[in-house]
């Protein structure tokens, strides 16, 4: 397979003609109905390197929780490659002078079908949480295999991919146009992995695929977004109408890593994979085939079966944390906490296993028991081992920015101009913090469960002590909605005039916090229209019961229909 370059000479012919109907394999999807590729793509997908996506599940754990969640890396990436597709082709047809070539649509297309290529099994639990354990101080990240897969796929395939589109591949997977070795269309980066505001038809295929999965009804329209994307000043812009929209897509995102992908069970698995990986890793030694092509390629979600299907006797206690997930005997939640974003810091400086422990020793502040024996016995059993403290970062994509301000829009009135969305543009009711932080304390063992929780509320009474208890923002006498102490006043009656400083509710002006300028968006250019504004062409109406205005300025009665005869 060769991709065309720029200097083909039928490089302009084939950026308008079709791709022939008979070069067509289509793939049937249960988010994007028939995917459409052509044989240049399918000779990716048809490789061992494409293939092995088959056996890593898109959402890890959490298919542990949501049966339906079976989907896989595999028809994700085919998602993401067709969007991919789509987007360029759009900004291709729609906006001809950004030059798109075949050869642009088509690394573009194979960029969003190879960005997955690195990942490891059960997908974030293998390079977030295991390998940073299992080789302290090594900086790796799954981008990096996916372009150790990249060119092992290209090699071992005998494809013909040039060295050059390789790179430029590889610099949209990364999202980073430094990495070419020529200089490309800044915007194409924006594609598959947008490194500016997050919005990438990564996170559309995702968000879209993984909400279908667990049944969780959400109203977003890919296509709209993809129809909506323009370029401008080399980044990709969206038309204004579509600012809610963009909002929901980012608030699905937060509501996803919420619900589903930190759930408190599969939160708890999790970390059970990780014990077992780490007991299994010094006799089967499969952490450093991360840098091995050959060896990666069969490191997927089945390296659990591997490690249960092995009577070694190294393998023992991996074997057993891995039967206790079948057995449902889980590590156990017994607390949890939402904090501000701010509050990070301070979180994993005061929450550890190493202080919890310590606090459930204290002598003088051992609770009133029943079994006072009995818990001593624990106290003295318990170690930083027994106990896990989980803080997970949940926010709209942009960590506590919201995802709105680094997303340009423009208008149908000034299709070439680009600006920033306002609040009064958007919508006045968006929440004050776009991140918070999730803090639960597991433990191993059901038996200390009673312990941890008395010594982190210690833990946690000791901090809201010493702060003072008004310091903390969901205090313990606090609810959602506090009540007013005294009736809000009536709202006085709007005041004449087009500026009018009208006071809301709540005692703040109206005018401060939506200025009655003109929308930004909707703004029509002076003369806008006006070859229609003479005065012969404002009476010209139509059909009967319509006031006509005069040159005069008085309006005429509504012309009455003849009876017939």
């Amino acid at each position: 397979m060769r991709l065309m370059d720029e200097n083909d000479d039928k490089v302009e012919e084939s950026q308008t003609r079709p791709t022939p109907l008979l070069n067509v394999r289509r793939f049937k999807d249960p988010i994007h109905d028939f995917i459409p590729f052509s044989y240049e793509v399918c000779a990716i997908i048809d490789t061992p390197q494409f293939q092995r996506l088959r056996n890593i599940k898109q959402l890890g754990t959490s298919y542990y929780v949501w049966p339906g969640a079976s989907h896989n890396r595999f028809e994700h990436s085919l998602g993401v490659a067709h969007l991919a597709e789509l987007m360029a082709e759009h900004l291709q047809s729609y906006q001809p002078g950004l030059n798109i070539t075949r050869r642009d649509v088509k690394c573009v297309t194979i960029a969003g079908l190879c960005h997955d290529l690195g990942h490891g099994p059960w997908s974030h639990v293998w390079d977030g949480m295991f390998i940073p354990r299992a080789l302290p101080g090594i900086e790796w990240s799954h981008e990096d295999s996916s372009d150790m897969m990249f060119d092992a796929l290209i090699r071992e395939n005998d494809l013909d991919i040039s060295e050059e589109d390789a790179s430029f591949i590889k610099a949209m997977i990364a999202g980073d146009p430094g990495r070419c070795s020529r200089k490309e269309k800044p915007f194409l980066f924006e594609i598959v992995a947008n490194k500016r505001n997050g919005l990438d038809v990564d996170k559309f295929d995702y968000i879209a695929r993984d909400t279908h999965a667990i049944d969780m009804k959400v109203n977003l329209s890919l296509t709209r977004l993809i129809h909506s994307a323009r370029v401008i000043k080399d980044e990709i812009c969206y038309h204004i109408k579509d600012a809610n929209q963009i909002y929901e897509l980012c608030h699905t995102r937060f509501s996803l890593h919420k619900r589903v992908y930190s759930h408190k069970t599969a939160k708890a698995i999790e970390y059970m994979l990780i014990d077992a990986l780490l007991a299994a890793e010094p006799h089967m030694k499969f952490a450093r085939d991360i840098f091995d092509p050959k060896r990666y390629l069969h490191l997927t979600d089945d390296i659990r079966i591997r490690i249960e299907a092995s009577e070694s006797p190294e393998l023992q206690s991996a074997r057993d944390i891995l039967n206790r997930i079948h057995r449902r005997d889980l590590y156990r939640m017994v607390d949890w906490k939402v904090f501000p974003w701010a509050f990070q810091h301070d979180c994993r400086e005061i929450f550890t296993p190493e202080k919890i422990v310590r606090a459930a020793q204290a002598e003088e502040r051992m609770p009133q028991v029943k079994d006072e024996a009995q818990y001593r016995a624990l106290i003295e059993e318990l170690n930083p081992e027994h106990v896990i403290v989980d803080i997970s970062m949940m926010h709209y994509g942009m960590k506590d920015k919201n995802p709105l301000d680094t997303v340009s829009f423009y208008s149908k009135h000034k299709p070439d101009n680009s600006g920033k969305a306002h609040p009064h543009d958007v919508s006045l009711l968006m929440p004050a913090e776009f991140g918070e932080l999730l803090l639960r304390i597991y433990t191993k063992e059901k038996r200390f469960a009673r312990i941890v929780r008395d010594a982190y509320n210690m833990i946690l009474h000791d901090v809201l002590t010493e702060q003072g208890k008004n310091d903390d923002p969901l205090a313990d006498d606090d609810v959602l909605t506090p009540p007013h102490e005294e009736e809000r006043p009536s709202t006085p009656p709007r005041k004449k005039g087009p500026m009018a400083r009208v006071q809301s509710a709540s005692g703040c002006l109206i005018s401060d916090r939506t200025p009655l300028s003109q929308n930004n968006f909707t703004e029509v250019p002076q003369y806008h229209g006006a070859q229609n504004t003479s005065p012969s062409s404002r009476t010209k109406y139509k059909g009967s019961g319509l006031k006509r205005e005069r040159e005069d300025g008085s309006r005429s009665p509504p012309t009455k229909k003849k009876a017939r005869p």
